[in-house]
């Protein structure tokens, strides 16, 4: 009977051990664990805007205006992609009004246009230039319209509605739908030349609107101030806060009765919310130059301006959504594609190698056998190490066995259950001791720590001090800036 009973307990153990944890809090769906994944991408702004050297246009620029004497979308996705995007949103419609695609919604279109003798349809042709090169595409159609006489009637909602449903139909699965808080104001409408304001809470019924946008494309991440799936990062600086939280509750602002797009608890947003009711990571949206349109005086951000920004964004759970303005000819400049082919590489050539991949990792607890600390080399973002259900707080002991050189820590949790970590530090071994070098908070998706100057070390700790349940790690990463 006490063989029975010894043989029972260790194999209850053996299958407690093999249990994954339960999730914790709010946890990403299965398109937004995609969109991790894409991490850098990017915003095309192209409309007669552009060839009026303005940042917004006011909806009164002749359809002739737009008219780019070489437009090339394989030579703009060709630059993105060397820049390490790997996704394309493109401004089909600006709050000029203008449609970049043959819309039967408005006369105010791309057919107006000399663009390919007004048989061209620009949505498409960037649509497929994205596909062919191995990207994934979303749209922003802005709400606001300050071409449309039927702007700020009860009438404008059904356009609006019905042209999100003609993107949604004619160019494939998309990644996003691009949503921005731009709510009314000066403008053209139809040659009423006036100021037309609006009820945000409810002119766009959002509700029924974004519910188009699940029904046609349930892979799209909705992105808005407010989400549904991704929340804007309350700033155009390009990062997230220090300490980054992807859960949130979006609530009203001071004086508002509702959170919609265009007013919400921005304060809150570059870092979200500790224990927030929903899975709704950050977006970092960034010019690449100065303005979001073309402008010939302005240069692109240098590539270490944008390594920085990606660790600031992508370095902290975010994702990062770079401005990319094609120029009167319709192609990115070469100082812009410069700019990014020496990013892309830079980042490129700084994560191909991990440091720590031939390690060997001592952990403090580990759950079993499917979840040891060999899955945190792995390379595979299904796999991860954890702990027991009691233990909230542990050491992991990397040994380098040879000396490496190294000045960036890379972490990521296992999101699928959930953002759980919120303390940790980061020791090295020199001298014959233990020298903290970083203190955390926050982990996520990816956390990208810069160390001040680079280490050298044959072994790294990380001790993770605070956790309101059971830890888990996915991957660790050393690695040395690229130059």
């Amino acid at each position: 009977m006490k063989c029975l009973w010894i043989l029972f307990l260790l194999l209850t153990t053996a299958v407690y051990a093999q249990t994954p944890p339960k999730p914790y809090g709010a946890t990403p769906s299965k398109r937004q664990l995609a969109w991790h994944d894409i991490e850098v991408y990017g915003l095309i702004h192209f409309t007669p805007t552009t060839f009026e050297n303005k940042e917004w246009g006011f909806g009164d620029a002749d359809p002739k205006t737009f008219n780019p004497t070489d437009f090339n979308a394989d030579q703009i996705i060709k630059a993105a992609k060397a820049g390490g995007l790997k996704g394309i949103i493109l401004v089909a419609k600006h709050h000029d009004g203008f449609a970049l695609w043959p819309t039967k919604t408005t006369d105010y279109n791309i057919s107006k246009s000399p663009f390919r003798g007004g048989k061209g349809n620009l949505v498409k042709e960037v649509e497929q230039a994205v596909r062919k090169n191995g990207l994934k595409f979303g749209v922003y159609c802005s709400p606001w319209d300050r071409n449309n006489a039927l702007y700020g009637t009860d009438k404008y909602l059904a356009i609006y509605q019905a042209q999100l449903k003609e993107l949604y139909s004619n160019f494939g699965e998309l990644f996003m739908s691009w949503h921005d808080g731009a709510n009314g104001g000066d403008g053209y409408y139809g040659g009423a030349k006036e100021k037309r304001s609006i009820d945000n809470t409810t002119y766009y019924d959002w509700k029924n609107t974004w519910g188009i946008t699940r029904k046609m494309q349930p892979m799209a991440n909705i992105f808005s101030d407010i989400g549904l799936d991704i929340r804007w990062v309350g700033n155009e600086d390009g990062h997230a806060a220090e300490t980054s939280w992807a859960t949130f509750t979006p609530m009203a602002p001071d004086g508002k009765s509702e959170a919609v797009p265009g007013q919400a608890n921005y304060p809150q947003s570059p870092g979200g919310i500790r224990n927030g009711k929903f899975w709704m990571p950050a977006e970092c949206d960034v010019p690449l130059r100065k303005g979001w349109f073309y402008h010939a005086n302005e240069k692109p951000k240098t590539p270490e301006t944008l390594f920085d920004l990606y660790l600031k964004s992508v370095g902290r759970g975010a994702g990062l959504d770079l401005g990319l303005a094609p120029n009167t000819r319709g192609q990115l400049h070469v100082d812009d594609v410069a700019a990014l082919k020496t990013f892309g590489d830079m980042v490129k050539h700084t994560f191909e190698n991990n440091l720590a991949k031939n390690a060997k990792i001592i952990v403090s607890d580990s759950r079993g056998k499917k979840y040891d600390a060999i899955t945190l080399l792995d390379h595979n973002s299904e796999t991860y190490w954890a702990t027991a259900d009691d233990v909230h707080a542990a050491s992991l002991e990397i040994d380098l066995k040879t000396t490496k050189t190294f000045d960036i820590i890379s972490l990521q949790e296992y999101i699928p259950l959930g953002q759980r970590i919120e303390a940790y530090t980061i020791e090295v071994f020199e001298n014959n001791a233990w020298r903290k070098v970083y203190d955390g908070t926050s982990i996520g998706a990816k956390r990208l720590i810069k160390l001040d100057s680079p280490v050298t070390t044959n072994k790294v700790k990380i001790n993770i001090t605070k956790s309101p349940v059971c830890i888990t790690l996915s991957e660790i990463g050393l690695y040395k800036k690229a130059g």
